[in-house]
């Protein structure tokens, strides 16, 4: 009876010792509150996350490039994000209207080539594996419909927040996890959910 006590104890504590992850939504200039809230919905059912809506805050000038076209650097923004970070949240989730870039390197640590095309690339999204920011921006998204336009936010929301909690891109062809590969028909074709193979890194 005594280790049965001990047994239940120990359960227990370890239960109350998980801390529940927590998703800052920051919103950066202006955004639709509906999308905010279908990104909140799908960050609870697919992670389990505690999610809250931080108060918006001003595009940051200093990540303003204008290369090929007027954009924000996603690198920065997600250095400042984590940077400005509660100590109270996990992730935060940027989101904002305005074109994003990044540079887009191979696994050598080079630029693609060609340099032009990928020095200052336009993305979704951008996350760090492991990281405690991401940025997504819904310019690349402009011309879907309604339904079309929240799913893929959605998904992509999910996606870069995969890659903070560590996920790399999957092979699952289904999987949100699945590498873009520059096409937002890649992004149509996933489902909006983690594979078995996924939920079991993270868990």
């Amino acid at each position: 009876m005594k280790n049965l006590v001990i047994i239940i104890l120990a359960i227990f504590l370890s239960s109350c010792s998980k801390k529940e992850k927590h998703v800052g939504i920051q919103v950066l200039g202006t955004f639709n509150k509906t999308s905010i809230e279908a990104i909140k919905s799908s960050i609870y059912d697919i992670y389990g996350f505690k999610v809250s809506v931080l108060k918006p805050q001003h595009l940051p000038e200093y990540a303003f490039v204008n290369i090929k076209s007027p954009r924000y650097r996603a690198d920065k923004i997600i250095y400042q994000l984590q940077e400005n970070r509660d100590d109270s949240i996990d992730i935060v989730l940027g989101l904002m209207e305005k074109d994003i870039s990044t540079t887009k390197h191979d696994s050598n640590g080079d630029i693609l080539k060609p340099e032009s095309k990928y020095k200052d690339w336009g993305v979704f999204g951008l996350g760090y594996r492991p990281g405690h920011s991401c940025i997504v921006s819904t310019y690349r998204l402009r011309r879907s419909n309604k339904n079309q336009f929240i799913n893929r936010l959605q998904k992509i929301s999910i996606h870069e927040i995969g890659h903070n909690l560590g996920l790399k891109h999957c092979p699952n062809e289904q999987c949100v996890m699945r590498d873009a590969a520059e096409s937002i028909k890649t992004i149509d074709n996933v489902h909006l959910g983690l594979c078995p193979d996924c939920k079991n890194k993270i868990e």
